[in-house]
């Protein structure tokens, strides 16, 4: 895929599972339940174990029909390491302007993480093609979506923190772009206790919103606006 099939697919999706584990095998084994939940995207964090090791496994054995990312990226020496294993998108928790500049000069779609207005506007300015607002939660959740959307509606908001199933669907009402779900979605104690498929549920309920809610929207849009 080339980045712009990769930034499509994951506006077409609309969610970013987002994986935090103890070992990489139970990284390894979140993505694979996401997968069965319907859900073809996942994002690897540097803080899982052998995170590198677990995005190029990952790339290896189920890279046709997975996109696979980074998070948790601060600089541009991690970034080209998650790249060289096959990284298609690159996300961070805050916003460092170096990042920025290689993921675009690699051709990678980038989630520069921002909180303020003015920390959003420089993600975008810089080439962000997402700009992750996290914790989003901090601030007022689907709330502060809707007030950054007012001025900003160019700028494709990826809602991160505060995500669950009884949010999503005001997150996408205020305008999200795509939701970046963590631990709502992979749940942590499904996975160490093995029950993948409450995850892959999670998964499963997490897309149903997320169409349905799209649906709703956009019968309920004025003829010739449309939302992103």
């Amino acid at each position: 895929m080339d980045k712009a099939e990769v930034f499509q697919r994951i506006v077409e999706v609309g969610i970013v599972p987002v994986v935090r584990a103890a070992s990489s095998e139970d990284a390894l084994r979140a993505a694979e339940a996401v997968s069965l939940g319907g859900i073809p995207i996942v994002e690897i964090t540097m803080t899982v174990p052998g995170a590198v090791e677990v995005i190029r496994s990952l790339v290896k054995q189920r890279g046709g029909e997975l996109l696979i990312g980074a998070g948790t990226v601060l600089d541009p020496q991690m970034a080209r390491r998650c790249i060289e294993a096959g990284a298609q998108f690159l996300a961070s928790p805050g916003l460092d302007l170096e990042t920025v500049a290689f993921a675009r000069a690699q051709g990678k779609v980038m989630f520069a993480g921002a909180l303020t207005p003015t920390e959003v506007l420089a993600a975008f300015k810089a080439g962000s093609d997402f700009v992750k607002v996290f914790p989003c939660n901090a601030l007022g959740g689907p709330k502060y979506i809707a007030s950054l959307r007012g001025p900003l509606p160019q700028v494709q908001l990826v809602p991160s923190g505060g995500v669950s199933l009884q949010t999503a669907q005001e997150f996408i009402l205020a305008g999200a772009a795509a939701l970046a779900a963590g631990g709502e979605l992979v749940d942590a104690a499904a996975l160490r206790s093995g029950k993948l498929e409450t995850i892959a549920q999670n998964a499963r309920s997490f897309v149903e919103v997320v169409r349905k809610t799209r649906g709703r929207a956009k019968a309920a849009a004025p003829a010739g606006v449309a939302r992103s």
